[in-house]
């Protein structure tokens, strides 16, 4: 049937799907289970949402129902290699800039990913130049270069 003879006073539209990376969906143990934490809070709130019957929050929580699944799915996980040599997925890199400051960053998977708490994605500019570099080894961080000091 049209929608144009559905007799509602309401339409919810659909939702586009969140955008999922193009990257490989590399993870820690720790981005691992917040992966599962999203999805079960996905679960939950789609089931909320259904049983009282509100569509917007059932089509918001499908939608995040599908990201996190896809998310869950595609999880790979990586386990550091005990050679902490170079800079590698896992990592605790210390850099210090051209400006003499210095920054500690853990490399991790998209979605564990929060700079503000000292955690970069793999996929970020800067994890791309430090993957693979030794201490001693200048990269590119933004307009400057800067040294790594450190590698854990």
């Amino acid at each position: 049937m049209s929608r144009a003879f559905v007799n509602e006073d309401h339409f919810v539209e659909d939702l586009p799907d969140r955008a999922l990376s193009e990257h490989p969906n590399y993870v820690t143990q720790r981005g691992l289970e917040l992966i599962e934490a999203a999805l079960e809070v996905a679960r939950r709130s789609h089931g909320e949402a259904q049983a009282a019957g509100d569509r917007d929050a059932l089509a918001k929580a499908a939608r995040d129902l599908r990201y996190w699944n896809s998310r869950r799915a595609s999880a790979q996980l990586v386990a550091p290699d005990p050679d902490i040599s170079n800079v590698q997925f896992g990592s605790t890199v210390t850099i210090v800039r051209d400006d003499g400051r210095q920054q500690t960053f853990r490399i991790v998977g998209e979605d564990e990913a929060d700079p503000a708490h000292g955690t970069i994605s793999h996929a970020s500019p800067l994890a791309r130049a430090l993957l693979r570099k030794a201490v001693g080894d200048v990269v590119r961080a933004g307009r400057d270069e800067a040294e790594i000091t450190a590698i854990e």
